[in-house]
């Protein structure tokens, strides 16, 4: 490799071309004016337009999006209190770290069967929003409890001691001190909850019900049935593009917000 650098550089261009070449020729297909998905006749716009014409998919992605949010928020909120209650040795937190990270291994198909016996055969909740919140929430905790108590492991507890020695309360020592160092743990743990969320095909196509299909358990459906459709295309296409715009947002908050703490530091 030392001798040869052309080598390594063309080995990692074979495996971006390998994992990005789908991806782009996707894209180019969506602007297809034909159903063809190897052949381009021509170049339209008509795909886009009748995927935002279509009621189905508008109503699949506010509930996707609807369901995704709630999760995020609730797994964020349960997960977050779980790390800082696991921060400290108490007799059990081994069996209940393993309970926690139990979701990480367990296979979906059997985390979708176990929920859907669970809650609509036991608890009596329907087919709908509330079984596939409950079945989102338990996989998405324990994601959100592996980030933060991760951050919350490495923080010097002495901080919050000079804050409690400085007259500060609990929660205002939480509020000032604590919770500003665990934020990006936190906003890490909620953005892996939703995007979880978001992608869902297995455990959400047990607990779908009558009107509450959502965005990824529709588009298997409907490949599923008719094969890979131009709207279908056109829809991948869009999710890609707002993904990679989501990501480069996060780049260039994280480059600002690395170039302050850093002329903050020059400054002090």
């Amino acid at each position: 490799m030392t001798r040869r650098p052309w080598v390594l550089g063309g080995v990692a261009a074979l495996v971006l071309a390998f994992l990005y070449a789908p991806i782009a020729w996707l894209a180019v297909v969506s602007f297809n004016d034909s159903r063809s998905l190897s052949r381009i006749t021509g170049l339209s716009t008509r795909w886009y337009a009748q995927l935002v014409a279509d009621d189905r998919v508008l109503d699949a992605l506010g509930l996707t999006l609807r369901l995704a949010l709630t999760s995020a928020l609730v797994s964020t909120a349960i997960g977050t209190l779980a790390a800082f209650g696991l921060r400290r040795a108490f007799p059990g937190r081994g069996p209940w770290t393993v309970l926690l990270s139990l979701p990480l291994v367990v296979p979906e198909v059997v985390l979708g069967v176990a929920v859907l016996g669970f809650c609509v055969k036991l608890a009596g909740i329907p087919l709908g929003f509330g079984a596939l919140l409950a079945a989102h929430v338990a996989f998405s905790l324990s994601f959100v409890v592996v980030v933060v108590r991760s951050r919350v492991a490495g923080m010097d507890p002495r901080l919050e001691e000079a804050a409690a020695d400085l007259g500060a309360s609990p929660l205002a020592a939480f509020r000032t001190v604590t919770l500003p160092l665990v934020a990006p743990a936190v906003a890490a743990g909620a953005a892996f909850a939703f995007l979880l969320s978001f992608d869902d095909v297995v455990t959400s196509s047990y607990l779908t019900g009558v009107g509450s299909t959502t965005l990824p358990v529709f588009v298997y459906a409907q490949a599923s049935k008719r094969g890979v459709s131009p709207e279908i295309v056109a829809l991948s296409t869009l999710l890609v593009a707002v993904t990679a715009l989501l990501l480069v947002v996060g780049v260039l908050v994280t480059a600002w917000r690395a170039r302050r703490a850093g002329s903050a530091s020059t400054f002090v």
